[in-house]
């Protein structure tokens, strides 16, 4: 569960505002907007992305402490890999490969009818 960056309360991932401290979570009130806060002294912007291949165009840049542009890639989740089970490829497989079984068979049928003559 996320908690909040000042108060280090846990908090409900839709949760707007922090319900102890009242610290904004989100951008402008909107629940799918993303503020992004720094901890401490430090800056955003030192550990930023789009500050360092030089993309940012945020007006508070390189002294931003809220951001919703905000991109640390060190801070992503790992994707979990579900082990794929051999019945699963197969059936991946034919999905993708649907125009060809079909082609192939077209050609089978064709060749069957060619030799028994008919």
């Amino acid at each position: 569960m996320p908690e909040c960056p000042r108060c280090h309360q846990p908090i409900d991932p839709q949760a707007i505002a922090c319900p102890t401290c009242q610290n904004p979570l989100k951008a402008f009130g909107h629940p799918g907007i993303p503020l992004h806060q720094a901890t401490g002294d430090d800056y955003l912007c030192t550990s930023c992305t789009y500050h360092a291949d030089d993309t940012c165009n945020f007006p508070q840049r390189p002294y931003a402490r809220q951001c919703t542009l905000y991109h640390n890639p060190a801070l992503q989740e790992t994707p979990v890999v579900q082990p794929r089970s051999p019945g699963m490829a197969i059936a991946r497989w034919l999905r993708r490969n649907t125009t060809l079984l079909l082609f192939l068979g077209l050609i089978v049928i064709s060749v069957a009818i060619v030799l028994t003559g008919g």
